[in-house]
């Protein structure tokens, strides 16, 4: 259980399992785990919204942590992430409840478009997950890596860098 919690909250792995998005975190905790009260900035190609910044709010290792939008383009998006141990490995659940703000047109997009592109991008990144936590690739994203790497941005731009050591639901 442990281990798939920490993939779960690992950016790289992240980063990796959606791929097809072009996604990237540009901003905040970019490498590595992050974790409470931490934040990151996504940048990719999801119908063409380009930049999302969530916060870690609740952290309750190993078995639950969620994961809020601060900046982005929906009017509300939380995403849960919860872990139990079972009989033959671990279950991992997400869900995610979110509003659009788009009016009627955007309801619709979000009942249909938005709901079928998360749930593809968690039944991707949830597949990964067991793929890595069943096998010796885990080794890669936990072992001798950073515990987390953050980025900030100065007021000139510069950036500066400090290390220290399944099912979906959808609600719209």
């Amino acid at each position: 259980m442990e281990r798939c919690f920490k993939l779960s909250a690992n950016i790289d792995l992240h980063v990796a399992s959606g791929v097809w998005t072009g996604e990237a975190a540009v901003d905040g905790v970019t490498s590595g785990l992050i974790g409470e009260g931490q934040t990151v900035t996504w940048q990719g190609r999801h119908f063409g919204l380009r930049r999302y910044t969530s916060r870690v709010d609740v952290w309750r290792p190993f078995s639950y942590f969620r994961d809020v939008m601060v900046q982005g383009p929906f009017e509300r998006f939380e995403h849960e992430h919860f872990f139990a141990t079972m009989d033959d490995g671990t279950r991992m659940r997400d869900e995610i409840r979110f509003s659009t703000g788009w009016g009627v047109l955007g309801q619709m997009a979000a009942k249909v478009l938005v709901r079928r592109h998360l749930t593809t991008f968690l039944m991707r990144r949830n597949a990964m997950i067991k793929r890595v936590a069943e096998s010796d690739e885990w080794h890669r994203y936990l072992d001798g890596v950073p515990q987390r790497k953050t980025v900030s941005r100065g007021d000139n731009g510069s950036s500066s860098a400090a290390s220290w050591g399944s099912d979906a639901v959808m609600r719209g």
